[in-house]
C-alpha cells in the first residue's frame, strides 16, 4: 500500500502544520485548525482532537466530535483512541467511556488512554473524601486483554496519587509476577509508595532491581531513591545514592536537606539529641530549617526532664545561627513556655521585636500561652492589639490562644468577645471557653456552650469532656454527668487517663462514690492522678478510713504519691475525721519518706486539722515555722478555728495580720465579722463590715444549686425570684410542724445580724439550702434522693434542720458544701456532726 493512498498532499501538509501548531495552541484557536477549503479526514481530525486535549478544550472537542460523526470517520480506531484521550484529559470520563465502549476492537492504546483518564480524575482526591475514579480505573485495567508497562505505570501512579500506597506496592509485585519489565516511571512510583509507608526493606529490594535494570543514573529515579531513604530514616543510604549521582538538581538537594531535618527533628523529639547532632554535623549545607529543627529539638526535651537544662544548649545553638528567623525565635519562646518560664518567654518576645523580626502565628500562640501562664493580662492586651494590626486575629490557633489567655486571666467576658468574632467554632477555642467558664464559677454557661458546639457539629475531644465533667461536678449535676459519660463511651475516651480521672472526680463530687469506684476499677492502668482523684472522692464523701485504705493500696501497687495525694489525705481524711495523730504522721512523711516538699496547701491542711481539734496555739506556732510566706488560705484556716471556738483575742490578732498583708482578702473580713457577731460585739462586727465595703472588697454570696429533671436551679438567701417560690415557702411551713414536734429548735446563733429573735428565726427559714431542699421535695416523686450543692460551708442550723427533714420525709439528702459531703438519712449525717 503506497504512501499516496493514505494521505493526499494537501491534507498531509495541513497535518504537519497542525502538529506544530498544537504546541502553541490556545482554546480560541481550535475553530481555525480545520482550515478553510480543506476537507478534513481522519488524520486531520486526530491533529485537531489532540489540540483540544492539550489545552483542555472540552466544548470545542465535543463540536469536533460531532463533525467526525457527520463525516463518517468515527469508525477509525486511531481517531477513536484520540477521542478517548481527549475526553479523559479534559476530565470528562463519561465522554471517554462512551467512545471507548463504541470501539469494536480495542487495542492497548485505547485501554491505556481510558486508564489514564480514570487516574487523572482520581487526582480530585484532594477535594473529595473518596477515590472513586481509581476504582473505575482498576476495573478497566483488569478487563484489558493485554497490559503493557504504560498500563501498569498508570495504575501504580494512580494509587500513589490516591494515597493508596500499599495497593501500589502490591500491584508492582503482581506486575513482576506477570513478567512485565518495569521502567523509570514504575520505579519512581513505587519508591514514592515506599517512602510514604516507610517501607525501608521493600525500598532496598527495589533499589537492587533498579541497579540491575541500569536505571540508577536516571535523575528522577535517583531523586526518588534519595527521598525514599531520607523519609525512611536511612540518611546514610541516602548519602550514598546522592554521592553517586552524576547530576544533582534542586529536587535532590531539597530531598537530602529535608530528610536530614526530619531526622534531626525525630531524634530530638525522641530525646536522642546526640544522634540529631551527628546528622546535623554531616550536612554539607545547613539551612535555616535544619538550625531551627535543632533548636526546637532541644526545647522539646524539656518535656522529658524535670529541670530545663537543655534550654541552655538551645540558647547556645541559637546564638551560633547565621540568620535567626522567626521559626527559631518561636522555637525558643515555646521552649521557655514548656519549661514554665512564662516571664522569660515574654522577655524573649520583646527582644525579638527589638531586632526587627516580625512575629507569625506560631510566635503569637507562644507568647499568649506565656501571658496565660503568668496571668499577664495587660501584656496580653498589648499583644492582642499587635495581632489585630498583623491580621492574625482570624487565625484559628491565634484566636483560640487569645480566648485561652483571657479566660485564664479571669476575664471571661473578653474571652467571649474574641470567641464570638472567630470565623468558625473551633474545638480548641470551645475548650478554652468551657474551661474558662468553669474556672470563673460559670459552670452553667460552660454546659450551654457544650450544647452549642455540638449543635454546630464541632466534635468534642478529650479535654472538652474534662471541662464539661468539671462543670457537672461544680453544679453537682449528676444526671447531666451521666449523659456526658455515655457520650464519652461512644467517643471511646473512657480509657483516657485525664477523662477517667475527671469521671471519678465528677461522680465523687456528685456524691455517687459507687459510680466513681466503678470507673476507677475498670481502668486498665491507673496513675497517681487517678488514685488521687479517688482518694479525694472518698474523703469528700466523709469516708476518711476508706481513703486511708486506698492510700495504702496505692503505695502497695508502687504508685508514688504526689502533692495532690497528700492534700487529699491531710485535708479530708484527717481534718474532717479529727485524726490528728495520723495527720501529723502524714505531714511529716511527705518530705522524709516520699521526698515531696510540703507546700502551702499542706500547711493549710495542718492548720485546719489542729484548729478544728482546738489546738489553736499549736496551729499558730506551725504557721510561724513555715519556710515560705503563709498564704491567705493558711491564715483563714486559723481564723475559722477561732470562730468555732470563740477565741476573739486570737481572731483579732490573726485578722489584723491577714488584712495588713492582703487587704483584698474577703474571707478575712467575713470571718472576723462573724467572730465579733458570735460574741455579741455587734458594733465591732458592723465596723468590719463597713471597712470591707469602703475598700471595695466583695464577698462571694451564698448560693445553693439542685438538679431536677436535668435542669439546674439555684437559690440565694431570701430568694424571691424562683417561679415556684410560693410553693417552696408553703412546703417549708408544712415541714416546720413535724420538725418542732421531733424537737427541732432553730439555732439563732447562725444569724449574724443584730435583729430580734423572731426575725432571726424567720431568716433561718429562708436560707438557700432549705429553699433548695423544699423545691426538690415538691418537684420529685416520694423516695427520690436529693442532691444539692452549697458554694460555702453549710450553716449549723441548716445542718440540724436537714437531719430532721430526712427523717420526716424518708429520703436520702446529699449536701455538698465547700468542704465536704453530708449524707443525711433517717435523721443522721455521715459527718457525725464534725465538719
Amino acid at each position: 500500500m503506497g504512501f499516496e493512498f493514505l494521505f493526499s498532499l494537501e491534507n498531509l501538509t495541513h497535518f504537519f502544520l497542525l502538529s506544530n501548531f498544537v504546541k502553541e495552541v490556545r482554546p480560541n484557536d481550535i475553530n481555525f485548525l480545520l482550515g478553510d477549503g480543506v476537507e478534513p479526514d481522519s488524520v486531520t481530525f486526530i491533529g485537531v482532537v489532540n489540540a483540544c486535549a492539550s489545552v483542555g478544550a472540552l466544548d470545542e472537542g465535543k463540536r469536533v466530535h460531532e463533525q467526525i460523526v457527520q463525516s463518517g470517520c468515527d469508525a477509525d480506531i486511531y481517531l477513536c483512541n484520540s477521542l478517548v484521550d481527549m475526553y479523559a484529559k479534559c476530565g470528562s470520563i463519561e465522554g471517554a467511556s462512551k467512545v471507548f465502549n463504541s470501539i469494536p476492537t480495542r487495542d492497548v492504546v485505547a485501554w491505556n488512554a481510558m486508564i489514564s483518564g480514570y487516574v487523572k480524575c482520581s487526582s480530585l482526591v484532594d477535594m473529595y473524601a473518596k477515590c472513586g475514579s481509581i476504582e473505575d480505573a482498576s476495573r478497566v485495567f483488569y478487563r484489558m486483554p493485554t497490559r503493557n508497562v504504560v498500563s501498569w505505570n498508570a495504575m501504580i501512579v494512580g494509587y500513589v496519587k490516591c494515597d493508596q500506597w500499599q495497593r501500589a506496592l502490591e500491584l508492582y509485585q503482581q506486575m513482576q509476577r506477570e513478567g512485565v519489565v518495569p521502567d523509570s516511571v514504575t520505579f519512581v512510583g513505587v519508591l514514592n509508595a515506599c517512602a510514604s509507608v516507610v517501607a525501608l526493606n521493600e525500598g532496598r529490594r527495589i533499589h537492587a532491581q533498579i541497579i540491575q535494570s541500569g536505571c540508577e543514573l536516571d535523575v528522577f529515579v535517583g531523586n526518588s531513591l534519595v527521598d525514599m531513604y531520607a523519609k525512611c530514616g536511612s540518611i546514610e543510604d541516602a548519602w550514598k545514592v546522592f554521592n553517586r549521582m552524576l547530576m544533582r538538581d534542586v529536587v535532590v538537594w531539597n530531598a537530602m536537606i529535608l530528610g536530614c531535618c526530619s531526622l534531626i527533628d525525630m531524634y530530638a523529639k525522641c530525646g536522642s539529641i546526640e544522634d540529631a547532632w551527628s546528622v546535623f554535623n554531616s550536612m554539607p549545607l545547613r539551612d535555616v530549617v535544619a538550625w531551627s529543627a535543632m533548636i526546637l529539638g532541644h526545647a522539646n526535651l524539656v518535656d522529658m526532664y524535670v529541670k530545663c537544662g537543655s534550654m541552655e544548649d538551645a540558647w547556645r545553638l541559637f546564638n551560633k545561627m547565621p540568620i535567626r528567623t522567626v521559626v527559631a525565635w518561636s522555637a525558643l519562646i515555646l521552649g521557655h513556655v514548656k519549661c514554665g518560664q512564662g516571664e522569660k518567654a515574654l522577655e524573649l518576645f520583646r527582644q525579638m521585636q527589638l531586632e526587627g523580626v516580625e512575629p507569625d502565628s506560631v510566635t503569637f500562640v507562644g507568647v499568649l500561652n506565656a501571658c496565660a501562664s503568668v496571668a499577664a493580662l495587660e501584656e496580653g492586651r498589648h499583644i492582642h492589639a499587635q495581632i489585630i494590626k498583623s491580621g492574625y486575629e482570624s487565625d484559628i490557633y491565634v484566636g483560640s490562644s487569645l480566648v485561652d489567655m483571657y479566660a485564664k486571666c479571669g476575664h471571661i467576658e473578653d474571652a467571649r468577645q474574641v470567641f464570638d468574632r472567630m470565623p468558625t467554632c473551633d474545638v480548641v477555642a470551645c475548650n478554652a471557653m468551657i474551661l474558662g467558664h468553669v474556672k470563673c464559677g460559670q459552670a452553667e454557661r460552660a454546659l450551654e456552650l457544650f450544647q452549642q458546639m455540638q449543635s454546630e457539629g464541632v466534635e468534642p475531644v478529650a479535654i472538652t469532656f474534662v471541662g464539661v465533667l468539671n462543670a457537672c461536678a461544680s453544679l453537682m449535676a449528676l444526671e447531666k454527668g451521666r449523659q456526658v459519660h455515655q457520650q464519652i463511651r461512644q467517643c471511646h475516651f473512657e480509657s483516657n487517663v485525664f477523662v477517667a480521672s475527671s469521671l471519678v472526680d465528677m461522680y465523687a463530687k456528685c456524691g455517687s462514690i459507687d459510680d466513681a469506684s466503678y470507673v476507677f476499677k475498670r481502668m486498665p492502668t491507673r496513675n497517681v492522678v487517678v488514685w488521687s482523684a479517688m482518694i479525694l472522692g472518698h474523703v469528700k464523701c466523709g469516708q476518711g478510713q476508706k481513703a486511708l485504705q486506698l492510700f495504702q493500696k496505692m503505695q502497695h501497687e508502687g504508685v508514688e504519691p504526689n502533692l495532690v495525694t497528700f492534700i487529699g489525705v491531710l485535708n479530708a481524711s484527717c481534718s474532717h475525721a479529727g485524726l490528728v495523730d495520723e495527720g501529723v504522721h502524714f505531714f511529716e512523711s511527705t518530705s522524709l519518706v516520699y521526698s515531696v516538699c510540703a507546700a502551702v496547701e499542706h500547711y493549710a491542711c495542718m492548720v485546719d486539722l489542729l484548729g478544728r481539734a482546738g489546738c489553736l496555739d499549736e496551729a499558730e506556732s506551725l504557721i510561724t515555722t513555715m519556710p515560705c510566706e503563709p498564704s491567705g488560705s493558711v491564715w483563714n484556716a486559723l481564723l475559722g478555728a477561732c470562730r468555732i471556738y470563740g477565741n476573739v483575742e486570737m481572731g483579732e490578732r490573726i485578722a489584723k495580720r491577714v488584712l495588713e498583708s492582703d487587704p483584698g482578702n474577703a474571707a478575712g473580713y467575713v470571718l472576723l465579722s462573724n467572730i465579733y457577731a458570735a460574741a455579741g460585739k455587734w458594733d465591732s462586727s458592723a465596723n468590719v463590715h463597713r471597712q470591707r465595703l469602703e475598700r471595695g472588697v466583695k464577698k462571694e454570696p451564698g448560693r445553693t444549686w439542685i438538679e431536677v429533671n436535668n435542669e439546674v436551679h439555684s437559690f440565694i438567701v431570701n430568694d424571691e425570684e424562683h417561679p415556684q417560690i410560693s410553693e417552696i415557702h408553703a412546703e417549708l411551713k408544712r415541714l416546720s410542724v413535724p420538725m418542732n414536734n421531733l424537737g427541732y429548735v432553730p439555732d439563732t446563733r447562725f444569724v449574724l445580724h443584730d435583729v430580734e429573735e423572731e426575725e432571726k428565726v424567720s431568716r433561718l427559714c429562708h436560707h438557700s439550702e432549705k429553699l433548695a431542699i423544699a423545691f426538690g421535695l415538691i418537684s420529685t416523686p416520694p423516695g427520690t434522693s436529693l442532691r444539692i450543692f452549697k458554694n460555702l460551708r453549710v450553716c449549723g442550723d441548716c445542718h440540724t434542720a436537714t437531719k430532721f427533714i430526712s427523717k420526716i420525709v424518708g429520703r436520702v439528702i446529699i449536701v455538698r458544701d465547700a468542704n465536704r459531703f453530708h449524707h443525711f438519712e433517717n435523721g443522721l449525717c455521715s459527718c457525725r456532726d464534725y465538719w
